[in-house]
């Protein structure tokens, strides 16, 4: 991957790797998955709707009796916990783990009363018609705790009452390390960041080479295995799709020095300059309008003692980046929606036919290939926003270049003084997001200035382009912002808005 942030400083970079971390997947029986599937199966097995409950009862005595069963086996005792808001399940699985070693095989059980999905009864009596509706309740779940000898770390919960909607975890960095293992490519893992690889580009050969249908031969043994009574409720099995996936990159630094000097920089810097159109940017969409209402937000917290973290929210989806333990850049893009990302793909209509065509992305567990690439670009535009602002002093540099006047074709043009308002006006214009994205013509600049003519809009613009802050495409009269451009307009911004302002509101 071309970056200018690792080019820059890949005197003091160990390696880069990039791989999927946390991944929820989300299992569903079609037979049971909505009120109407629900009511189709009470009615095969000749059972009255407001029998619902007695009819499942058994089905929810057969997973307590197998959960029970599978502790018995394991010679463990079920946990259950009171107040599971209020308790890391994590630190739990961590004490079982140093009191009873597990290389492979089940650690222990957990369960709690949470929320679940639920079906009611109902009876319309104007019209005399009785239905299932779909509501929300309390029922017990099984955390079944495990090390999978190629996925690591799992946990697969499950609910005690219909529709059994099964959630199973596994950490993209715990199946890499095994994954490493087999290799025997060196390495060191702390929690889920591999802090050292012997082989980068080997170790970057294994994650993009992830087997998705593995994973789902996987899931299925597991979904028998901890939720059997599934077979009989739907003989096709569990449909499994995406409930929450986080693709990372991560620069590995030689030491910790290198990179606390940087990340103190670029924390203190990103807060005060990401603007709402950037977040949109870095998340591969278009400039905010009217008809985008996606809630947007940029936040910035300690993440236990080892961690800073920034994220940058819109919608389901957000980037984030971290120090992780010190040594490791992390920038992470996560999503709860795949359908908010869209790509190049088939799509069935219902007329049977088919069409290939840019959609959203399916929250299909197979979508997991198409999103490494989608999720990494997310990432990459980030490191390449980031790199505008990792050298103050390189920062000076590019204002000075802005700034100065400059010859062409025997004509002179001014430089750009940030400190002028109509300057600072034409500057923000060509740094928002859509025009970072798709460019701009003379019209749409003209549309963001206001209350300039075209005249003087194509004067602007040939202003730009000899200070080589724009470039215009070949046989099209449109421009896109030079990454010169992105540089020393963020470093304008940043050196007025971070140091001249914060100084003068000092009070004498």
């Amino acid at each position: 991957m071309k970056n200018e942030f690792l080019t820059k400083y890949q005197s003091k970079i160990q390696g880069v790797l990039r791989c999927y971390d946390r991944v929820v997947i989300k299992g569903t029986l079609h037979s049971v998955g909505h009120a109407g599937a629900m009511t189709n199966l009470l009615y095969r097995k000749d059972t009255p709707l407001k029998d619902f409950a007695s009819f499942i009862a058994p089905y929810r005595n057969q997973l307590h009796q197998n959960a029970e069963q599978i502790a018995q086996q394991e010679g463990i005792k079920i946990e259950f916990i009171r107040k599971a808001k209020k308790i890391r399940k994590e630190d739990l699985v961590a004490q079982h783990l140093s009191k009873r070693p597990v290389t492979e095989g089940l650690v222990c059980i957990l369960s709690a009363m949470e929320q679940c999905q639920n079906y009611e009864y109902r009876y319309d009596r104007n019209t005399g018609r009785s239905y299932l509706q779909m509501t929300s309740g309390k029922c017990l779940h099984y955390y079944f705790y495990f090390k999978d000898p190629e996925l690591g770390l799992c946990y697969m919960r499950v609910p005690t009452w219909c529709p059994f909607r099964l959630q199973f975890y596994f950490n993209g960095h715990n199946w890499l390390a095994k994954q490493l293992d087999k290799a025997q490519i060196g390495y060191e893992l702390v929690d889920n960041a591999l802090t050292y690889i012997e082989d980068f580009e080997k170790a970057q050969a294994i994650a993009d080479n992830f087997e998705v249908r593995k994973l789902h031969h996987r899931l299925d043994d597991y979904a028998n295995l901890y939720c059997p009574v599934a077979r009989k409720l739907c003989h096709i099995g569990y449909h499994w799709s995406i409930m929450q996936v986080e693709y990372a990159t991560d620069i590995v630094f030689k030491n910790d020095k290198s990179l606390g000097a940087i990340y103190d920089h670029l924390l203190n810097t990103i807060i005060h300059a990401v603007q709402p159109d950037d977040i949109a940017k870095f998340l591969g969409r278009k400039y905010l309008h009217g008809k985008n209402n996606l809630e947007i937000e940029t936040s910035c917290k300690q993440v236990r003692h080892h961690m800073r973290r920034i994220k940058h929210r819109m919608g389901a989806s957000s980037v984030k980046m971290y120090d992780k333990y010190s040594k490791v850049l992390r920038i992470e893009t996560t999503t709860n929606d795949t359908t908010e990302f869209y790509h190049y793909r088939s799509v069935d209509h219902r007329d049977g036919t088919k069409t290939s065509k840019v959609a959203p992305v399916k929250k299909s567990i197979y979508s997991l290939k198409a999103l490494v690439d989608i999720l990494g670009g997310c990432n990459n535009r980030y490191l390449k926003y980031i790199a505008a602002f990792d050298d103050p002093s390189i920062g000076e540099k590019r204002l000075q270049k802005l700034s100065a006047p400059s010859k062409n074709n025997q004509r002179t043009y001014k430089g750009f003084n940030f400190f002028d308002s109509d300057d600072e006006q034409i500057l923000k214009a060509i740094a928002c997001g859509d025009f970072l994205i798709h460019g701009f013509r003379n019209k749409q600049l003209k549309q963001k200035l206001g209350n300039k003519s075209t005249g003087q809009v194509s004067r602007i613009i040939k202003r730009l382009r000899v200070k080589g802050l724009v470039k215009k495409v070949k046989n099209a009269y449109k421009y896109f912002l030079t990454t010169l451009g992105q540089k020393a307009i963020a470093t304008a911004l940043n050196f007025k808005e971070l140091i001249c302002l914060q100084q003068l509101s000092y009070q004498l």
